[in-house]
C-alpha cells in the first residue's frame, strides 16, 4: 500500500489534471454518442409510425366495423399500440352515434378487457396508463376496476382513477365514488373529486343527499358546491333543509340549487339568503333570484344594489334590467334609493345588456310622471349622477373587496 501512495506521490498533481481532463473528454463523448443515437433512433421511430397511422387511416372504416380482421393488428404490439390510441383520440371528438360504434369495436375487439385487465393487475405507471386509457372508453363495464383502483395507496394513481371514472359520466360511477368517500375520507384534492362527481351525479343528484347529511368537515362542503351543481327542481324540498344551515358553503350551495326550483318555494328562500351574513351566499342568492326572473324578487334585487360588496350589487343589477316591460318603475326606484355605488352598477347593467336606448324610449313615452319626473330621470340616466339632495355616502359603507377569501 506504501508503494502505491509513493508512486502516485512521484507523479504529482499534473498527472492528476491530465487524466481527470481525458476522462472528462471521453465521458462528454460518449454523451454526445448516446444522444445522437437516441435522437437518430426516435427519428427513424416516429417516421415508421407516421408511415403507418397513415395506412391504418386509410383502412379506419373497414378496421373498426370488423371488415378488416382483428389479428392483422391484434397480434403486433407496433400496431396495437397505434389502433388504440386513434381509437382514443376519435372519441374525444366523437358525436352519440359515433361514440356507440368506436365502443362497440373496443369491445368487440378486446381492448376494454386487455385494459381493465391491465388496472387490476399491474403495478406503478403502467397500471395509470391503463387506468387513463380505461376511462378515456367511458365504458360502464370498466366502472369496476376503476373503483378498485380508488383504494391504491398511491396518490396518483387514485387521482387517474377519479378522473376515469368522471369520463364515464355515469350513477354506477358516482355510488362507487360516493362510497369510497364515505368510507376513506377525503384522500384526494377537493377539486378532482368535484369535478368528478358533477359528472357523474347528472342524471340521479339525489344521489348525493344520504352523504351530504352524513359528512363532515370539508367533505361535506365539497359534496354541497356538487349538489348546488347538479341540483333539479325533484329536489326542491330536500334543499330546504340547508338553507339554515350552519356551514355557508352549503348555504351557498343551497342558494345556487334554489334557482332551480319551484319559484314559490325558491323565492322565500332566496330572499331569506340574500340577508346573510356571508357575502358569497347573499351572491348566490341574488344571482338565484335573477335566474327566477319573477317580478315579486324586485324588492330583494333593489336592496342587493345597496350591499357592501362589489360583486352583490351587479348581479343585483343584472337581474333588475331583466324586467324589460317595467323597467321605468325600477329605474325611478333605483334613483330613488339615494346611492351612488347601487346606481353605477345598474348603469353597467344596463350598458352590458344594450338596454339604455330602450330605456330612454320607455322614458319619453311614460305617461305615470310629470315632465319635471321625466327630466331629472333623463338627466340622470345621462350623466349617472343623482340629484345635489343625495344623501352622503362613504367609502367605509360600501367595502370594495369583491374577492372570496
Amino acid at each position: 500500500m506504501g508503494s502505491i501512495f509513493e508512486k502516485l506521490w512521484r507523479l504529482g498533481p499534473a498527472a492528476f489534471v491530465f487524466k481527470a481532463i481525458i476522462a472528462a473528454i471521453v465521458t462528454d463523448g460518449l454523451l454526445l454518442a448516446f444522444i445522437f443515437l437516441r435522437r437518430s433512433y426516435r427519428g427513424r421511430f416516429f417516421v415508421r409510425r407516421d408511415a403507418r397511422v397513415f395506412q391504418l387511416r386509410q383502412q379506419w372504416d373497414a378496421l373498426i366495423s370488423g371488415k378488416l380482421p382483428f389479428e392483422r393488428w391484434r397480434n403486433k404490439k407496433f400496431d396495437l399500440r397505434i389502433v388504440e390510441a386513434m381509437a382514443l383520440d376519435a372519441f374525444e371528438a366523437a358525436g352519440p352515434e359515433e361514440s356507440a360504434r368506436l365502443l362497440k369495436f373496443m369491445r368487440t375487439s378486446g381492448l376494454i378487457e386487455k385494459r381493465i385487465f391491465e388496472a387490476q393487475h399491474l403495478k406503478s405507471w403502467r397500471r395509470m396508463r391503463a387506468l387513463v386509457a380505461l376511462g378515456r372508453t367511458r365504458a360502464p363495464e370498466g366502472v369496476p376496476a376503476l373503483a378498485e383502483a380508488l383504494r391504491d395507496r398511491h396518490l396518483e394513481i387514485r387521482l387517474a382513477a377519479l378522473r376515469g371514472l368522471g369520463r364515464t359520466a355515469c350513477p354506477q360511477a358516482a355510488e362507487e365514488i360516493l362510497t369510497w368517500v364515505g368510507e376513506w375520507g377525503l384522500q384526494v384534492p377537493a377539486l378532482p373529486l368535484q369535478s368528478a362527481l358533477i359528472q357523474c351525479c347528472g342524471e340521479r343528484p339525489q344521489l348525493l343527499l344520504p352523504f351530504v347529511k352524513q359528512a363532515e368537515g370539508p367533505l361535506r362542503e365539497i359534496l354541497g358546491r356538487v349538489l348546488g351543481e347538479v341540483a333539479t327542481p325533484a329536489l326542491g324540498l330536500e334543499l330546504l333543509q340547508f338553507v339554515g344551515d350552519e356551514r355557508e358553503e352549503l348555504r351557498a350551495a343551497a342558494a345556487r340549487a334554489m334557482s332551480q326550483i319551484d319559484a314559490g318555494l325558491a323565492l322565500d328562500a332566496l330572499t331569506e339568503l340574500a340577508q346573510d351574513k356571508t357575502w358569497f351566499v347573499r351572491l348566490r342568492a341574488i344571482i338565484g333570484l335573477g335566474r327566477l326572473a319573477d317580478p315579486r324578487a324586485t324588492p330583494t334585487l333593489l336592496k342587493g344594489l345597496t350591499d357592501s360588496n362589489r360583486l352583490v350589487r351587479l348581479r343585483a343589477a343584472e337581474g333588475l334590467v331583466q324586467f324589460r316591460a317595467v323597467m321605468v318603475p325600477v329605474f325611478e326606484q333605483v334613483v330613488q334609493l339615494r346611492d351612488r355605488y347601487g346606481l353605477h352598477a345598474f348603469l353597467t347593467a344596463l350598458e352590458n345588456a344594450d338596454l339604455r336606448g330602450k330605456l330612454e324610449t320607455q322614458l319619453q313615452s311614460s305617461t305615470s310622471m310629470d315632465d319635471e319626473e321625466k327630466s331629472n330621470l333623463q338627466k340622470v340616466l345621462q350623466t349617472g349622477a343623482l340629484p345635489r339632495n343625495e344623501r352622503p355616502i362613504t367609502e367605509e359603507t360600501h367595502d370594495s373587496a369583491g374577492l372570496r377569501p
